[in-house]
Formats: structure tokens, sequence, C-alpha cells
């Protein structure tokens, strides 16, 4: 089921997308609470695009650019299959409650599923209630897997 409202559309990202779409990825990484670098967005996104390292979906609502997702690749050695990670889902503040999230969410999962992915997967923090609602009412499933982590830096 189509969930895209009528003045949405998502499609994946190009080049020409680049300005608008490190804007925005510089507004994510703010909501982190990362400091502003939007030169530093840019050179990121361009860099996973040219080298085909993750896929960025864009929405555009009234023809600008609302919100993005982009997916990293990674693979299930038991299932022997490709899998997508969800690693960044992010709206502009304007534009939140209208239907854009939930699109990105839906066009995310049919690029999996078409592209022949055995499954998708997000993270998110427990407390953030409002994604936990979001994505359950997309068809998304919790599990008590215990994620463990490292980080070096």
């Amino acid at each position: 089921m189509d969930s895209t409202p009528p003045d949405t559309t998502v499609s994946r990202a190009t080049p020409a997308d680049l300005d608008a779409l490190a804007a925005l990825f510089d507004a994510y990484r703010r909501f982190y609470r990362q400091a502003s670098d939007v030169p530093r967005a840019r050179q990121w996104l361009r860099e996973r695009l040219r080298f085909g390292e993750s896929v960025v979906l864009v929405a555009r609502r009234d023809g600008a650019m609302a919100g993005f997702v982009q997916l990293y690749p990674m693979y299930s050695s038991v299932r022997m299959a490709r899998t997508w990670i969800l690693n960044d889902l992010y709206v502009d503040a304007a534009t939140r409650r209208k239907g854009v999230a939930r699109a990105l969410l839906d066009a995310a999962a049919d690029f999996a599923r078409e592209d022949g992915a055995a499954g998708i997967a997000l993270e998110t923090t427990v407390d953030n209630a409002a994604a936990r609602a979001l994505y359950r009412s997309a068809g998304w499933q919790e599990d008590a897997t215990q994620w463990y982590s490292r980080s070096f830096g």
C-alpha cells in the first residue's frame, strides 16, 4: 500500500541533489548534537554516492526537498543474502507530521525488496516513542535482540 501523500515524491538521490541534501544532512547531524559542517556533510554524501557505499532516497514536498533516508548494505552469512541497514532518516522540521517519514520508510522497504534483499533493519533508542510508533505503524517489527557496541572515538 502506497502511503505517499499526493504532494510528496520519493526518488533516489543524484549528484544534482547534493547541495540541498547536504543542508538536510547537516540538520540531521545537528539534531544529534554534532557541530554544523555543511561542506563536510556534502563531501561525505558525495563520496558515499560516488563509490556506491550507500543509497540515499530523498522526499520532495511541493518540489522542495523535505527529507531523506540513507541505507547501507550489509550481508547475512547465515541467510547468504544482502540486507540493508536504514541508518539515517530525517525530515525537515517544517514538514514533519505530514506523511514524509512514512513515505521514506515505505520507499526504503520497497527499494530493499526490489533489490532482492533478505531484509532491512534499523535501530533507535528505546525512549524514542514517536519514532517507534511510526515504525510499528509502517509494519516494522521490534525484537528483543541484545545489541552490543564498541566505540573508537
